[in-house]
């Protein structure tokens, strides 16, 4: 079900809501939080998409504000959908000119739920400073996309002289599944004394510096990065000991090849997670990510990491599978 409202408020809208939900049944909400994004115009669909598959793992009600032209006369149109293509959620999309061109508190404020958590998401551009931001205050996550900026590695400077507890990145989540099976090789090996990593990947990925600066920070070993002009992001990691290297290598989307001394190679599951898969991650907690800000407060700024242009070869496979340069 999808109702239009033009010229509106958003206490308007949150009528209609209930409305809807007399006409369809729907007595309780049954939402576990509020998850407010803030789109660019003509980039919103893509982040909609994402969220509507998040939510059948965290039912929510989702907000996304687009701004139009700041400068023309006040206006706030909506569109509210509830059932069907919303998924497990209730969706408000809403389109402001003028003050109403702002994402703010007070211009959301009658759509919030009650008593439930608030996310902010940025998908596209970044803040000035999430935390500072009006919907900021009173979000318990924010959510960035650094790998969106125009300068994805010189953002995640940005992001961190404004951090704030609460504060997160979708490049850093993008590495959950990295992070795990190096975690486990690190755990498997740990008799052996890493003294170099190596991380290779596109010149484009701030994933690729945030697990570069993760590793050098956990091991306290010199890290190279080697940045290549590839449209890809991570595809190889190598941890250089005395006895040789330990490599993790994914030339395409999903299976990588674990190569350690003395050992055959051994094939894991390492696929590219959806936006999707990383929105729900990040909606599955609520506390502070204590290791991101780890990272970024002291890790990005003490380890001692090296850039080379690497040459590696573009990676099998259809070059239109590799549209994103930030995935990793």
């Amino acid at each position: 079900m999808i109702r239009t409202l033009k010229d509106t408020t958003s206490s308007d809208v949150d009528k209609e809501l209930a409305r809807m939900r007399e006409e369809t049944g729907i007595r309780t909400l049954g939402r576990v939080l509020t998850l407010v994004i803030m789109a660019d115009m003509g980039h919103s669909e893509r982040a909609i998409e994402a969220a509507i598959a998040a939510s059948h793992e965290h039912p929510c009600r989702i907000i996304v504000h687009i701004s139009h032209d700041p400068k023309a006369a006040n206006r706030l149109d909506a569109e509210a959908s509830m059932g069907g293509d919303a998924g497990a959620s209730e969706i408000v999309v809403l389109r402001g000119w003028g003050e109403s061109a702002h994402a703010s508190e007070s211009l959301i404020a009658a759509l919030l739920l009650p008593d439930a958590p608030i996310v902010a998401w940025w998908p596209h551009s970044l803040p000035d400073c999430p935390a500072d931001h009006s919907i900021g205050r009173i979000a318990h996550r924010r959510i960035t996309d650094s790998a969106r900026a125009e300068v994805p590695w010189e953002s995640l400077n940005e992001l961190r002289k404004r951090y704030a507890p609460g504060d997160t990145d979708l490049a850093w989540t993008r590495l959950t599944l990295w992070r795990i099976q190096l975690a486990a090789v690190m755990d498997e090996t740990q008799k052996h004394r890493i003294n170099k990593v190596i991380v290779e990947g596109s010149e484009k990925s701030p994933s690729v510096l945030l697990l570069g600066t993760w590793m050098g920070y956990r091991l306290g070993a010199t890290v190279e990065i080697r940045e290549s002009a590839q449209p890809r992001g991570l595809y190889r990691v190598t941890l250089c000991r005395d006895d040789g290297e330990v490599t993790i290598y994914r030339p395409g989307r999903n299976i990588a090849t674990l190569s350690i001394p003395g050992s055959a190679d051994q094939q894991i599951a390492l696929p590219v997670r959806s936006l999707a898969e990383c929105l729900a991650e990040e909606l599955r907690r609520l506390d502070p990510d204590e290791v991101f800000g780890e990272v970024l407060n002291e890790a990005l700024s003490r380890s001692e990491v090296r850039f080379t242009q690497g040459t590696a070869p573009v990676p099998a496979g259809d070059p239109s599978d590799y549209t994103e340069v930030y995935d990793a």
